[in-house]
């Protein structure tokens, strides 16, 4: 009885801090690699169009992983520091996708109608809202995390891969004064430059894995 007491009241610490035990587990190897090509992928966006990365050849590519219910991601959107960065970032002509993994019964699932309320109400700006519920685009970057962000560079080389920013906090308060490795990265690639930091540690919510079918 004591040892079921015991993990229920670690689970409930989970919960509480905002993570949650994924459906399935993240790849023991992940595909995704800086400076290699950037997984190909095709994804159902919210309206129910078929999405490739290869349509993008020849832009810069942003991946936004997401979870509207998660507290850090919460942070990013009620703040507006989120749409503020994917206008910012629309107006460099960077193709900007969100991404959601989590499967049918996991926390952040949503369908493609309730996935265009929540751009629309949050005046989110991103190119497209990719569904994953069965978390092979999750699977072939690595996403372990929401948000979790990648870069894919006009030659469809992944040139970052990581955290938004250098505050790894839930509080609206860690963004004062924090850098944004996403916006730190786009100007490097715009300017010609490599990536100085190009792979940084993810921090969020846990990304729901759905089971491997």
């Amino acid at each position: 009885m004591k040892a079921n007491l015991t993990r229920q009241t670690f689970i409930a610490g989970l919960a509480i801090a905002g993570f949650s035990l994924a459906a399935g587990s993240a790849p023991a190897q992940v595909s995704a690699k800086v400076g290699a090509p950037a997984p190909a992928f095709e994804a159902l966006d919210a309206d129910g169009k078929p999405r490739k990365l290869s349509e993008f050849a020849g832009k810069t590519v942003i991946l936004e992983w997401t979870n509207h219910d998660c507290p850090y991601v919460r942070k990013h959107y009620t703040s507006a520091t989120m749409q503020t960065l994917q206008k910012d970032m629309a107006k460099e002509g960077v193709v900007w996708l969100s991404v959601i993994s989590s499967p049918v019964g996991e926390q952040g699932h949503v369908e493609g109608a309730k996935a265009n309320e929540l751009t629309k109400s949050r005046d989110a700006a991103p190119a497209a809202v990719l569904l994953d519920p069965n978390s092979r685009m999750a699977r072939a970057y690595g996403a372990t995390t929401t948000p979790h962000m990648y870069i894919v560079d006009p030659k469809g080389t992944l040139a970052y891969m990581g955290a938004i920013d250098d505050k790894p906090s839930a509080s609206a308060a860690s963004l004062t004064g924090a850098k944004s490795y996403v916006r730190q990265a786009v100007a490097e690639l715009k300017a010609g430059k490599p990536v100085s930091e190009a792979s940084t540690k993810a921090y969020g919510c846990a990304v729901k894995y759905a089971p491997v079918s």
